[in-house]
């Protein structure tokens, strides 16, 4: 388009970023990964508008119109196409706004920052613009009126190509399908992923010992893990938290409940590119050196993410019984354990505990004036000791505790002779003198209900590379084949339910947003026709997405979604243009033949420009793990939509409309 025309353009996009930030800082909104995203992605939407007043001021000019006209008819005739367009575009991020998951939390300044951007790129399209054009741009040789604006090389191959394309229109059509047949065959190959892991310099080791281990052992295992992690060059600083888990200071990471048999360690390394080989090693070696505990070692995640991905819930009705719920749970864990794929596994239940339990009799304790609270008070004074006062040691507050030497503590079986004394009394009696004797019973410590039922979680992971869709794929079959008693159920959860909710949140936004994008088009062509033609184009995109996600390995998530969701708005917003560019050259007297083609030839730089520029300002979002598969689903979904919207919308015109094509001389 000449450096002149690249200056107006490049300062067209300089201004809607500042903008932007502008009305960011007035709206709240930070400058994060997911605003900073919807910027990139709004890049080549931004640089539509100024290039299509642009071109259209270079196309009038050339034909002899006066330089002012020029730029008021260049920005006038394409504003309100144009601002229709671009609400389209915008309204495709909606559903992401609207979403009440957290996943539409994390991600929803995606929808306000593309907002904001493309409502202020119009607004200096159709003002700023259009001024440069009169200031900047040189007169056309020769007054410009003997000038073809499309007689160039590069614009006549395509008019062949379209031209061939419409007269051969229904082969067109039906090959374009038999690609998406089998492109969408072909997605089932793509790699499916919620969100991806982090590129932080960080990652954890939970630790889970088995329930009812004292808190003291936690911590001298994971005193000995720290040692073990110090020794490695490659580990930068360890920091463990012994009973429950770090404070929430990452956003997609939840602190687990106080437990004495559970730690974590938050491992910092000097170089994250080491700790894929980290988390493998260290994998291994905690299994064998730790049997006895499950110590799942993972990355930190981008967005919403579980310590156990693999989830499924077992509940029963309200008399349900744990024994029945944990056989039920035993038989999964035992699957997971048979797949090739499954790795670690375990309860939100977790084990059952021993309790000693002392027979209280009735009749010798009131005999004796010993109360069940008696016998409770002295076996905690025993056991677990009572605070009888504080040491201060500098600034901290060291409780004293009152109880046996850990020699007696040790020894159950002496439980009998321990000294129990009445309320209304100085002397004590042993504590077999007004019980039965002490038996040892199992219990569940912990009991999770869930809608008031009882509820147990089996929670897995996959084996270290492996993913979730294949564990899940390997055992679900057999899920299916178990036999539930009359009243219980099995629900997935984890991250498969985390994915299913998150895209389920999007529905309710995707109604208004379809039925505005609907009003807009229906709207602007007073006609049927045209929405159904853009519409109709729409999922051919998929042919390139699958071609890109392919190719490169990268997975499909709920980012890249949000990616093949900008795509649609931005075939949509092109679409719309081109149409309203074809209705244009109809009003003025062209048959319907030559506008569609007139219309596509001066819709193909601004709309090859604006794909090329999108498709360079994602480049930079492939190094990032949050954001490569929206870069890809972008990249190669663009490169595709813009030969879908300037062959394929004309073709679908031409056939809708019953446009014949020339004879052939």
């Amino acid at each position: 388009m000449g450096w002149r025309l690249a200056f107006i353009i490049g300062f067209a996009l300089i201004a809607t970023i500042l903008g932007s930030f502008i009305l960011m800082t007035l709206f709240n909104i930070d400058l994060q990964r997911m605003s900073l995203g919807a910027l990139i992605i709004a890049l080549g939407m931004m640089v539509d508008n100024a290039i299509v007043v642009a071109d259209g001021f270079v196309v009038r000019l050339q034909n002899g119109m006066d330089r002012v006209k020029a730029a008021i008819e260049a920005a006038a005739q394409p504003a309100i196409p144009l601002l229709g367009a671009t609400i389209v575009a915008v309204m495709a991020f909606y559903p992401i706004f609207s979403s009440v998951e957290s996943a539409g939390e994390y991600c929803r300044t995606l929808f306000t920052v593309v907002a904001i951007s493309l409502l202020v790129s119009w607004i200096i399209s159709v003002t700023l613009t259009p001024l440069q054009c009169i200031d900047m741009l040189p007169a056309p040789k020769n007054g410009g009126k003997d000038e073809e604006p499309y007689s160039s090389g590069f614009f006549q191959k395509f008019r062949t190509i379209l031209e061939k394309a419409i007269r051969f229109r229904f082969f067109t059509i039906l090959a374009l399908i038999g690609f998406l047949v089998i492109a969408i065959i072909g997605f089932g190959n793509v790699k499916q992923l919620f969100f991806p892991d982090s590129s932080m310099e960080k990652f954890i080791i939970d630790y889970w010992a088995p329930q009812g281990s004292r808190i003291s052992q936690t911590s001298n295992d994971l005193k000995n893990i720290e040692t073990k992690l110090l020794k490695d060059e490659r580990i930068a600083a360890v920091t463990s938290f012994i009973g429950s888990g770090p404070p929430r200071f990452y956003l997609p990471v939840e602190s687990e409940q106080p437990n004495s048999a559970y730690g974590q360690i938050v491992i910092n390394v000097h170089d994250f590119k080491d700790i894929d080989d980290l988390v493998e090693e260290y994998d291994r070696y905690l299994s064998s050196a730790y049997p006895e505990a499950v110590m799942p070692v993972r990355k930190y995640g981008v967005g919403p993410s579980n310590t156990w991905r693999f989830q499924l819930r077992i509940s029963g009705p309200g008399d349900a019984s744990s024994e029945k719920l944990r056989s039920i749970s035993d038989h999964v864990e035992q699957i997971i354990e048979d797949s090739p794929v499954g790795g670690l596994h375990q309860t939100d239940w977790r084990q059952r505990i021993q309790k000693v339990v002392p027979s209280y009799n009735e009749e010798r304790g009131r005999y004796a004036g010993i109360q069940r609270d008696d016998i409770a008070r002295a076996t905690k004074r025993a056991y677990d000791g009572r605070r009888v006062g504080l040491y201060r040691e500098d600034d901290d507050l060291i409780p004293i505790i009152f109880r046996y030497v850990e020699e007696d503590r040790s020894n159950v079986s002496g439980l009998d002779v321990l000294q129990i004394q009445p309320a209304n009394s100085t002397q004590t009696i042993p504590l077999s003198q007004v019980t039965d004797g002490v038996k040892v019973e199992w219990e569940d410590p912990i009991i999770w209900r869930r809608d008031r039922s009882r509820t147990i979680t089996v929670q897995a992971n996959p084996i270290y590379g492996e993913s979730l869709v294949n564990l899940t794929s390997s055992i679900k079959n057999e899920i299916k084949l178990i036999v539930l008693p009359p009243g219980y159920k099995i629900e997935w959860g984890g991250e498969i339910e985390d994915s299913t909710d998150a895209q389920a949140s999007l529905i309710p936004g995707v109604i208004p947003a379809v039925a505005i994008m609907l009003f807009i088009v229906v709207g602007l062509f007073n006609a049927f026709r045209p929405p159904i033609i853009i519409f109709l184009t729409i999922p051919f995109v998929v042919i390139g997405m699958t071609i890109g996600l392919l190719s490169t390995g990268a997975a499909f998530g709920f980012v890249a979604l949000l990616g093949a969701m900008s795509l649609s708005g931005m075939m949509i917003k092109n679409a719309v243009v081109l149409l309203d560019q074809v209705k244009l050259n109809v009003e003025e007297g062209m048959n319907q033949y030559e506008a569609v083609i007139q219309a596509a030839l001066s819709r193909l730089r601004p709309v090859v420009l604006a794909a090329a520029t999108t498709v360079l300002g994602v480049i930079p979002l492939i190094q990032d793990v949050f954001w490569i598969g929206l870069a890809v689903t972008v990249m190669a979904g663009l490169t595709f939509g813009t030969i879908l919207t300037m062959i394929l919308v004309p073709v679908f015109y031409t056939t809708f409309y019953k446009v014949p094509s020339p004879k052939q001389s």
